[in-house]
């Protein structure tokens, strides 16, 4: 029987705590607090559930990389982020539940994470440190849906990432990707896909 482990109705500060038994369910939240902890996951997103609750000035490292995790239900303030990171969605949602409602992020820190298809929805870009190349940050696109699509991009990029980026969901302020993974799978270079990217309207890398 997969053992669950809960960390819900509490506050735990300055202590580290490892997510990375293969064969647990991890639960944080309903209503958990963590301030000053580290947070070590090596296990995917789907053993891991963010159901509610508050991180304050923690470090979480991903070890493996972490994929397609909602962060919608976590209030996220001065944290820091190391490791890899696929299809994550920080910030609140607007367009679910009450829950997701009392999420959000604020003055965190990505400098020494690698980001590829992840969103930052509802919150103010200028608080969050985002990695610079090789990974690249589409800010604002839904305001630069036009240029975007009337832009050159070599290979696959304009068809698949950028309009990916181009329906994004509304409240959406920010999209980073990871060059190398991008242009591996939308059969470019990374020095054309940087080429394309320095005339590119909101980019940040």
């Amino acid at each position: 029987m997969t053992p669950n482990i809960h960390y819900e109705n509490r506050e735990i500060e300055g202590e580290h705590l490892e997510l990375t038994d293969k064969t647990a369910i991890y639960w944080l939240g309903p209503n958990v607090t963590l301030r000053g902890c580290t947070l070590v996951t090596n296990v995917s997103a789907r053993w891991l559930h963010l159901v509610s609750g508050t991180l304050i000035d923690c470090t979480i490292h991903a070890k493996s990389e972490l994929k397609t995790l909602p962060w919608a239900a976590m209030k996220l303030k001065g944290c820091r982020f190391k490791g890899r990171f696929g299809g994550n969605d920080f910030g609140l949602r607007e367009d679910l539940d009450e829950r997701q409602k009392l999420g959000g992020i604020e003055d965190c820190d990505f400098s020494e994470a690698r980001l590829n298809g992840c969103r930052f929805r509802n919150c103010d870009m200028k608080t969050i440190r985002l990695p610079r190349w090789p990974c690249f940050t589409f800010l604002d696109p839904l305001m630069h849906v036009a240029e975007l699509r009337r832009h050159a991009w070599p290979g696959l990029v304009g068809r698949a990432t950028v309009e990916a980026v181009c329906e994004s969901p509304v409240g959406t302020v920010a999209v980073t990707w990871h060059a190398p993974t991008v242009a591996e799978k939308m059969d470019t270079t990374v020095e054309e896909l940087r080429a394309a990217l320095e005339t590119a309207p909101g980019i940040f890398m």
